[in-house]
């Protein structure tokens, strides 16, 4: 399709590049990649958006665990609970 063609382009082709965008070049399957294609177009999306969605999704997934386990670390190091003295011993667990 030339750049002076008034035809809209399919959803499945690469959008233009924003400034703060970078190509990334994929090889994947003939198979894959036409079922994704198919899946994109269902959706009314770009395979490129897809794939963008899928990566964001990862980070943000990537993110959210290491939160919660600095979160859970420091619960740790501090205690998750306070439960206040200790008015038994050993011996009253074990008295019958």
């Amino acid at each position: 399709m030339s750049a002076h063609s008034t035809t809209p382009r399919p959803p499945c082709y690469t959008e233009p590049v924003e400034a703060s965008k970078q190509n990334v070049t994929l090889v994947i399957e003939e198979d894959l990649l036409l079922a994704a294609r198919k899946i994109a177009l269902d959706r009314r999306t770009s395979v490129n958006q897809l794939v963008r969605q899928y990566l964001a999704g990862l980070v943000e997934e990537h993110s959210r665990k290491r939160l919660a386990r600095a979160r859970l670390s420091q619960m740790f190091r501090t205690g998750l609970v306070s439960v206040g003295d200790r008015t038994w011993s050993r011996d009253d667990l074990y008295d019958r």
